[in-house]
């Protein structure tokens, strides 16, 4: 099913301003809160669209590839988990609940009690990916090894003694207008109200221990080298227990031995001989596809560009492939030996081989057929 337009589902255009995005994505936040709408099974699906709408119209540089390359720009295209997918309402808590003015939105907007606690958000990982231009062509399917921190197994958690698992400090100060009360996120647990209680050899003070693992990336077909994409919830998990960042990937372009890449269309010199130019052929060329037949035209001119429609790369946005352009370049020898000289010698008269010929000159391939 087609993802629907981030702009839409905040209610905002594209030149909205950072506090426009902030200010819409509050008010459907309040609007569709589960705890609001506990009757309603399509609250909780709403509340995570717009968190995921939000976590990219709010970032500056995933804003710009989603205005340049749609879904497919921050990895939502294909629905393998890019940008805002699989996101839990812990993960939406973590990351973004500053923008309601408190740490917890239950207590902000809907009147919980809660004690405050939080946990953390683990850190986002970043790799570099290069890929072949026939893997950027089509798309594929990579493997790849992270190293990250995951909650290791083993570990038990007590109770912060310090906060004594509000995870929050008050502090009462004593004025001219009496007693102010402020609370502050408590030092010893980073407000999360729990400390390590016993670990295991390896395993940090936060309870986290690195770990290789295998993951899977599925990267569209169509993107370019220099664009990021992101992989919700693969990156270090967050201490005492908080949920995990993401994995960014960038993409890198291995260059091609024969062929360039020029937006969405390839790019292709081909070399022919004076004599091939002026007769015609049939010669190979490579494609992103594998070797294709193509036909030169007689007389074709150095500078002349031939065109295999469809032979390019995939729109990252599903818009088709763009074309392989071949550009001719006729090749002049360097070396010659003493019969070629004198032939060619004999050929330069030839009126087709000055810009200009004269009326009753004998054409090229006339002269060609005496010689041959």
């Amino acid at each position: 099913m087609s993802k629907r337009d981030y702009y839409e589902i905040l209610g905002v255009d594209k030149g909205a301003s950072a506090d426009e995005i902030k200010k819409a994505y509050r008010k459907i936040a309040i609007k569709y809160h589960p705890d609001k709408n506990p009757d309603d099974p399509t609250a909780e699906e709403k509340f995570k669209e717009a968190a995921e709408a939000y976590e990219v119209l709010s970032n500056a540089d995933k804003k710009q590839r989603y205005d340049q390359f749609g879904h497919a720009g921050v990895g939502g295209a294909s629905g393998g988990g890019f940008g805002g997918q699989g996101m839990s309402m812990d993960d939406i808590f973590s990351q973004f609940g500053d923008i309601f003015g408190g740490h917890n939105p239950f207590e902000s907007f809907f009147g919980g009690g809660g004690s405050g606690r939080r946990t953390r958000r683990g850190s986002n990982l970043r790799i570099k990916l290069k890929l072949t231009l026939e893997e950027i062509a089509h798309g594929v399917e990579k493997k790849i090894k992270v190293n990250r921190l995951v909650h290791a197994d083993g570990v038990t958690f007590k109770t912060c003694p310090t906060c004594q698992g509000s995870g929050q400090i008050k502090k009462v100060v004593n004025t001219m207008l009496g007693q102010m009360v402020s609370t502050n996120t408590c030092q010893t647990c980073n407000g999360s109200g729990q400390v390590i209680d016993k670990k295991p050899p390896g395993v940090d003070n936060t309870g986290l221990t690195q770990r290789e693992e295998v993951i899977s990336v599925k990267i569209p077909g169509g993107v370019a080298e220099g664009m990021q994409l992101s992989m919700s919830g693969k990156g270090n998990y967050g201490p005492n227990g908080g949920a995990p960042g993401d994995l960014l990937i960038l993409v890198e372009e291995k260059e091609d031995e024969n062929l360039k890449r020029d937006g969405n269309n390839i790019v292709y010199d081909l070399y022919l001989s004076f004599v091939d130019a002026a007769l015609g052929t049939s010669i190979e060329v490579p494609t992103i596809d594998g070797k294709v037949k193509i036909k030169v035209e007689p007389g074709t001119q150095s500078g002349k560009i031939l065109r295999l429609r469809g032979k390019g790369i995939a729109d990252v946005n599903g818009y088709g492939r763009g074309d392989q352009l071949i550009h001719v370049n006729v090749w002049t020898p360097k070396k010659l030996s003493s019969e070629e000289k004198s032939l060619l010698g004999q050929l330069r008269n030839s009126p087709n081989f000055r810009p200009n010929p004269g009326k009753g000159d004998k054409t090229f391939f006339e002269r060609m057929k005496e010689y041959f």
